[in-house]
Formats: structure tokens, sequence, C-alpha cells
């Protein structure tokens, strides 16, 4: 039988290693600063490092982060403007983006700078991002007229759901057919 060394990792290997697991995470899937934070805490809190406390892990941690940040490597303004837009195109709302940025860690300036160049872009965007959810769910404005009224409080309903006030929601819900469809040709 081969005896199996058991070797210590020192900091300099463990740096290097954080780096190179970042370097991966980030390539995969181009996360905000602190969801980089809590998949390396959670890998190195499963793997067996000797002679390392949770403080020194996370002081590891956060330095890894700040060169990383220097580098440009994760940039959470860029992430917030880059993510806004994405949840835009897909018909949601401000407030639904605004509760997607704070659960992704990202700081309160950051997110009001981006919900602040959303309106200034677009000072009805809540209106259209509701208009789009009609027609990728179809409902509301793009049911049959026949059906609209049956399907009104369900319609309204996914629309509260989906962050979008009564104003708003009752406002689209109101649109007729044919001004509807002005509208999705414009967008």
């Amino acid at each position: 039988m081969i005896p199996i060394k058991n070797k210590k990792k020192n900091l300099k290997v463990t740096v290097e290693e954080m780096r190179n697991f970042s370097f991966n995470y980030i390539e995969k899937y181009a996360p905000s600063k602190q969801q980089l934070r809590i998949y390396l805490l959670k890998k190195y809190i499963k793997s067996k490092i000797p002679n390392t406390n949770k403080k020194n892990l996370t002081d590891l941690i956060d330095a890894v982060l700040q060169d990383l940040e220097k580098l440009k490597f994760i940039n959470d303004e860029f992430y917030s403007n880059s993510k806004a837009k994405s949840l835009i195109r897909q018909g949601s709302s401000i407030n639904k983006i605004r509760n997607y940025l704070l659960s992704k860690g990202i700081n309160n300036k950051y997110i009001d700078n981006t919900i602040n160049k959303i309106n200034e872009e677009n000072i009805d965007q809540d209106f259209f991002s509701a208009v789009k959810l009609c027609k990728k769910k179809r409902i509301g404005p793009a049911r049959n007229e026949s059906n609209r009224p049956l399907f009104y409080k369900k319609d309204i309903g996914l629309l509260a759901r989906s962050g979008f006030d009564f104003e708003i929601s009752k406002k689209v819900m109101d649109i007729e057919e044919d001004e509807y469809l002005k509208i999705i040709n414009l967008l």
C-alpha cells in the first residue's frame, strides 16, 4: 500500500486556487460581487483546509474580490445596468428589477442610478413593460374580445404579481385591441 501524504495548503496556494475558481465562475456566469463571494465561501467551507477559520477565509475572499475589482473582472455597476436592460426586454416592472438587484447584493446607489437611467430613457417604462408582458403571456389586450371580461381579475392579478401597480395594470387592461396592436408594432 502506498502511503498518501497529507499535504497542507499554504496561504499562497489557497489564494491562487481561489482566483482560478473565481475566473472560471466569472467566465461561466458573469456574477455580481456578492454572488461570487457566496460561491467562494461555500466552496471553501466545504473543502477541508487545515488551520483556517471562517474569519481568515472571509478575509482571503475579500482580498481576492478586491483584486478582481481592480482588474475590472467584476463590476456591480455594470452588472446592475446590464441585468436591468435584460429584464426590461423580458417585460419586467421597475419594482421587479429593483427587487432582483437587491437580492443579488447590489449596492443601493447602483440600483438607484440604474432605475434613474431607465426612467430618463422612457418616462412610462412600466406601461410598456406591462404591454410586453401581456403579449408574452397572451393576457389582457392580447386576449379575444369575448374572453377579456371573463379573465379580467386573473390578468390583473398576474400583472400585480409581476410588480405592476394597480393604475398601470388597469390602464393596460383597458386598451382597445387596435391601439394595443399599434403599441406592439412600436415595440
